[in-house]
């Protein structure tokens, strides 16, 4: 039986790709690749597409004779938008100037006071406890999700529409990847509203301080973020069980009792603010940091809102502790928001249709239990 030809043996670069697909990249050539950004902050396709139709049109030249077979509904609107200026000019009432979408976005229906009897209910600070958005886990120190970043901006496009009594905001975080993508996506709504509604406002940070982050859990590295330490608890458990030597440790058994909750889906939460555990930092202690925190930032910044990217365990000890009772876990990007009275030893603390007022602790006057 004759040997196949030497044509037959040969193929042709284009039936070596279809049999085979395209050539595969090196090594090299896949790193430089760049990859797809998971953050929706710019405006979607269609509407950049409009935009971008919009300013390629020159505002004096003429409008196109209308033709009979255009609609009437079309001519009517084509009539209202030659009609309509490009950029609706600010009102100004009282001395204040705003666009009409801002008027439009805090008009309310419920019966407000006259400026003269407001007065009296003029506060030194306001503090707004967010939790972060929606993370992408909690095995390590995860950013957040495309669906998180969203609702960041929207929070912070909607702080853009209470800006009347605080026209300076300063905005602070937790030290992790979600609350610091938090306070950034924060910061862009808030820009952005202020853009849209034509206000002004000083706008500070982001920034990370020590005082926000979350509960933390004694290891044998020193104390950690409770899900920082996750990776640790679990490769230690790992191996306990695969070599059954020895016992284990007092700080693994409390946070194997943390984690098992959740596992069975039950409020890991819960089990902390109510059960004692020996090496978990307490709520009081971090209600109390809290505080130091929040006071240090009126004292360096007076007269200034104050936007805080934080967790929600010590939001949820914050909470229990103002109301005297647990009120349940805050949603993602849902908050607390504090008051603090003109006197400066008075706040009241809102959370969930509740107002509560309370004194507000003393650094200084924190009591000492075992002598250290």
């Amino acid at each position: 039986m004759p040997g196949p030809t030497s044509a037959q043996t040969r193929s042709s670069p284009a039936r070596e790709e279809g049999r085979d697909g395209p050539e595969r990249r090196r090594p090299s050539e896949q790193s430089d690749a760049v990859f797809r950004r998971t953050d929706r902050t710019d405006a979607p396709l269609y509407l950049s597409r409009y935009t971008a139709r919009r300013e390629r049109t020159e505002p004096d030249s003429p409008a196109p004779e209308p033709d009979d077979a255009t609609p009437l509904y079309l001519r009517r609107f084509r009539e209202r938008q030659d009609d309509t200026p490009r950029r609706a000019a600010l009102l100004e009432v009282d001395g204040e100037r705003f666009s009409r979408e801002y008027a439009e976005a805090t008009r309310s229906h419920e019966i407000i006071p006259e400026p003269a009897q407001r007065e009296t209910d003029d506060y030194l600070s306001e503090i707004r406890i967010i939790r972060h958005g929606i993370t992408q886990g909690y095995s390590t120190d995860a950013g957040l999700t495309p669906m998180g970043s969203w609702q960041a901006h929207q929070r912070g496009h909607s702080l853009a529409k209470t800006l009347r009594a605080w026209p300076r905001m300063r905005i602070v975080c937790a030290d992790t990847n979600r609350a610091r993508q938090t306070a950034e996506q924060i910061q862009r709504g808030l820009l952005d509203g202020l853009d849209q509604f034509g206000r002004d406002a000083v706008v500070e940070g982001p920034e990370a301080i020590p005082e926000l982050r979350n509960f933390q859990v004694w290891t044998p590295d020193g104390a950690r973020d409770i899900t920082s330490a996750f990776r640790q608890y679990q490769a230690l458990m790992e191996k306990l069980e695969r070599m059954a030597v020895g016992d284990r440790p007092r700080w693994l058994v409390e946070i194997d009792r943390f984690y098992r909750t959740q596992l069975g889906g039950q409020d890991p939460i819960q089990t902390w603010l109510t059960i004692p555990l020996m090496y978990f930092e307490s709520p009081q202690a971090c209600v109390r940091r809290f505080w130091r925190g929040f006071l240090r930032i009126m004292e360096e910044s007076p007269n200034c809102r104050i936007i805080a990217a934080t967790h929600s365990g010590p939001i949820r000890a914050f909470a229990t502790w103002a109301h005297g009772y647990d009120p349940g876990e805050p949603h993602n990007v849902e908050e607390v928001i504090v008051r603090i009275r003109k006197n400066g030893k008075t706040a009241l603390v809102g959370y969930r249709n509740r107002v509560t007022e309370v004194n507000i602790p003393d650094p200084d006057d924190v009591p000492v239990w075992d002598g250290t």
